[in-house]
C-alpha cells in the first residue's frame, strides 16, 4: 500500500502568493478572471482523438508491486474504453498548481490537461472563477448512483456538477492512547495541562480551521467572522502559554511516533499507515465533529477530451474499481458501495479494510462529520494574514 506522505506536500492553504493576491484583485463584484459559461467548452475531440491528459497528486493511485510504470485499474480503463490516458504527476502543492494554470484560464486558453485532482478549499476559487466545466451527470450513472451522500452539496458547488471526489478524508486528532494515559473524546480535551508542549496542529489555514471551530459547537456548514475570530483568539492564547508545541505540516507523523508529542491535528489517511507501526496511536473524531474534506476531480475550461473525461470519472464509480483505489491509497471512500466488495474478499487483509472507519466511516462517526463553508475570496486575504501571523508563517 502507498506511503501517505503526500499530504506533506499539501502547504499552500491559507497562505498568500499568487492565490491570495487574486483573492484581494477580486474580492469584490464580478472578478475580472472571471469566464463565462458561454465561453468555457470548446469543440470536443474526444470521438476522434481518444485520449485524456490526467494530472494528480503523486501516490495517489494504486500501482503494481513489481511494475511501477503499471496503473491497474487506469490500465483496465484504457484497455475497456479503447482511451489512451497521459496520466501525470505534477500537482505537488494546490497554490502552486494554481499559478502554473492560471495564466491560461484567465487568458481564455486551454490548459493542455483534461483531468485535474485539488484539494476542494482550492476547487471553489475555480468554480468561483468559472474556470471549470458543468459535467453531464446523464453520460455518469455511477457518479449519479454512488457518490456518498455526505460528499454531494459541498457550500462551493451546489449538487456537485463541477467537481467529483477523487479521494476523501478527516482532519480528527490522533494520540497515542499508552502514553497520554487517557481517552481523547473532545477537542477541549486538547487542552488540558497533561499536554501542555506536547500537542500540535495544522499550520494551513484551510486545513485546519473547521476541526478548532466545531470545537467550539459552531455549524461549519455556515461559519461566521466572529466564529473565526473567536477561534483565533483561543489559539492564540494557547501559543502565547506555551500548551501549543509547533504547527506542522505532515511531519507530525514522526513526532507523534517519537513520542515528542502526544496529540496532534491529523488526517485520517496518515493515521492509517502510522497505526500499522505503532498500534498504540489512535485516531478520533471528536464529539462536536470534525471536518470530511475531498480532493477532486474538475475539467478546466476548454478541455479537448470533455466527453472522455467524464467517462473516466464515471469509471472510478464504479464499487468494483473504487474498492481497489481505496485498497490502496487508505483515504476515506467517496464510493460507500465499495465496502460490500472489500468484504467479500477472500484476501483477508483486503476484507478487513471494509471494517476501517477511516475507509469507510461507520454511521456514528458519519453523524459526527461535516463539509465546512468554504473562505470567500474577500474573507481571505484577513483572514490568513491572522492565522499566519499566530502560525508564524
Amino acid at each position: 500500500m502507498a506511503d501517505l506522505s503526500r499530504r506533506a506536500l499539501l502547504r499552500g492553504a491559507g497562505a498568500m502568493g499568487v492565490t491570495g493576491a487574486l483573492a484581494a484583485m477580486t474580492g469584490c463584484g464580478v472578478p475580472p478572471a472571471y469566464v463565462e459559461a458561454a465561453d468555457r467548452g470548446s469543440t470536443d475531440r474526444s470521438a476522434r482523438d481518444r485520449k485524456i491528459v490526467f494530472a494528480n497528486w503523486p501516490l495517489y493511485i494504486d500501482v503494481d508491486d513489481h511494475d511501477k510504470q503499471r496503473r491497474p485499474t487506469l490500465d483496465a480503463f484504457e484497455r475497456r474504453s479503447g482511451i489512451s490516458v497521459t496520466y501525470t504527476e505534477e500537482i505537488n502543492d494546490n497554490d502552486e498548481f494554481f499559478g502554473k494554470i492560471s495564466p491560461a484560464l484567465m487568458n481564455h486558453q486551454s490548459t493542455g490537461r483534461d483531468l485535474i485532482v485539488i484539494s476542494d478549499w482550492m476547487c471553489a476559487r475555480f468554480v468561483r472563477l468559472g474556470w471549470v466545466q458543468k459535467m453531464d451527470r446523464a453520460a455518469q450513472p455511477h457518479v449519479a448512483k454512488y457518490l456518498d451522500p455526505l460528499l454531494r452539496t459541498p457550500h462551493f458547488d451546489e449538487g456537485r456538477t463541477h467537481s467529483v471526489p477523487w479521494q476523501s478524508g478527516i482532519t480528527g486528532i490522533a494520540y497515542n492512547r499508552k502514553k497520554l494515559g487517557r481517552e481523547i473524546k473532545h477537542t477541549s480535551d486538547l487542552w488540558k495541562d497533561d499536554l501542555r508542549g506536547r500537542v500540535t496542529l495544522l499550520s494551513g489555514l484551510d486545513e485546519s480551521f473547521a476541526m478548532l471551530m466545531q470545537g467550539n459547537g459552531v455549524d461549519i456548514t455556515r461559519w461566521t467572522a466572529d466564529d473565526f475570530h473567536r477561534m483565533t483568539d483561543q489559539v492564540r492564547g494557547l501559543v502565547s502559554k506555551g500548551h501549543i508545541r509547533r504547527f506542522t505540516g505532515n511531519d507530525y507523523i514522526k513526532d507523534l511516533d517519537s513520542g515528542d508529542v502526544l496529540a496532534a491535528q491529523a488526517y485520517s489517511g496518515d493515521v492509517i499507515q502510522l497505526q500499522a507501526d505503532n498500534p498504540d496511536i489512535e485516531f478520533v473524531v471528536p464529539q462536536e465533529g470534525a471536518e470530511l474534506w475531498a480532493e477532486s476531480l474538475m475539467i478546466p475550461n476548454l478541455a479537448d477530451h470533455k466527453r472522455d473525461a467524464e467517462r473516466l470519472i464515471d469509471y472510478y464509480y464504479r464499487p468494483e474499481v473504487a474498492a481497489d483505489l481505496a485498497a490502496w491509497v487508505n483515504y476515506v471512500c467517496p464510493v460507500p458501495a465499495a465496502r460490500e466488495v472489500l468484504a467479500s474478499s477472500k484476501d483477508k487483509e483486503r476484507a478487513a479494510l471494509a471494517e476501517d472507519p477511516l475507509i469507510f466511516p461507520d454511521d456514528a462517526m458519519r453523524k459526527r462529520l461535516a463539509i465546512a463553508r468554504d473562505i470567500t475570496a474577500k474573507e481571505r486575504t484577513a483572514f490568513a494574514k491572522e492565522w499566519n501571523g499566530i502560525v508564524g508563517l
